[in-house]
């Protein structure tokens, strides 16, 4: 199989990216371990977005070119989140706020043109699946508006707003991998001459679409955590004034 150099590059950094993400969901969240992987996910990840966009444009393919910048801008800002302190903003942020909103318009729009068409897309993608990541995109054009006017995001909404960033941009890595055509991770491992029959049963289309979606599982479980944690410590404290002010 021969490989472009950026072509290379971009399936390394795929999955570097992949084999990090999920072991920063692993560790414990704020350990020297999960720091460790988050910023070699962030790295691969945002070299594996650069890629992609860079290799959608060289082959005529925009499906390519927005999946690609719209991962960077993802991981970008999930990276920038967590970096900064509460209520920290800068003149990036206004620039950032562009890629989420211009593809998703652009991206709705493409949605909306496929879905009276009797015939299959030309790019293979869903006029549905365009329609629901045009959503998404437009809720993270609001989410930095919001944020924006409001001069910052404080406490748990940072963490949340760190959360579905990094979660749903490592989910965008692992649709184009395990629900890519051809069962990509068959190909890749037959083109390092792993060509076992036990990579037929294991890498069923079922297997693949749960390891897709994986991320999208860990990340409502995250954010119900976050959000039960944030409740049960204002529970915590509420029961600590009510007893501090009961007569002694």
């Amino acid at each position: 199989m021969n490989l472009s150099p950026v072509l290379f590059i971009h399936i390394c950094a795929g999955t570097l990216g992949l084999f990090s993400g999920a072991a920063a969901l692993t560790f414990r969240k704020g350990s020297r371990w999960h720091v460790l992987a988050g910023k070699v996910f962030v790295a691969s990840m945002l070299v594996m977005a650069a890629a992609a966009a860079y290799l959608g444009i060289t082959r005529h393919q925009p499906g390519n070119v927005g999946g690609g910048l719209f991962t960077f801008y993802l991981i970008l800002t999930a990276w920038l989140t967590a970096r900064r302190a509460d209520g920290e903003t800068s003149k990036l942020d206004w620039t950032a706020l562009l890629i989420p909103l211009v593809l998703g318009i652009l991206t709705w729009f493409s949605g909306v043109e496929k879905l009276p068409s009797p015939e299959p897309p030309k790019d293979g993608v869903p006029g549905g699946m365009n329609l629901f990541m045009g959503t998404v995109m437009l809720l993270a054009a609001a989410g930095d508006i919001r944020m924006l006017v409001r001069r910052g995001v404080l406490g748990a909404k940072r963490i949340r707003r760190h959360l579905w960033r990094m979660c749903f941009g490592l989910f965008i890595a692992t649709g184009s991998f395990f629900l890519g055509p051809e069962n990509r991770p068959r190909r890749l491992l037959a083109a390092v001459g792993l060509r076992q029959p036990i990579f037929r049963d294991l890498f069923r289309q079922e297997i693949l679409i749960s390891l897709a979606v994986l991320p999208l599982l860990l990340l409502i479980f995250w954010l119900i955590r976050v959000r039960v944690t944030k409740a049960c410590r204002q529970m915590s404290v509420a029961s600590s004034g009510d007893r501090r002010s009961l007569p002694t």
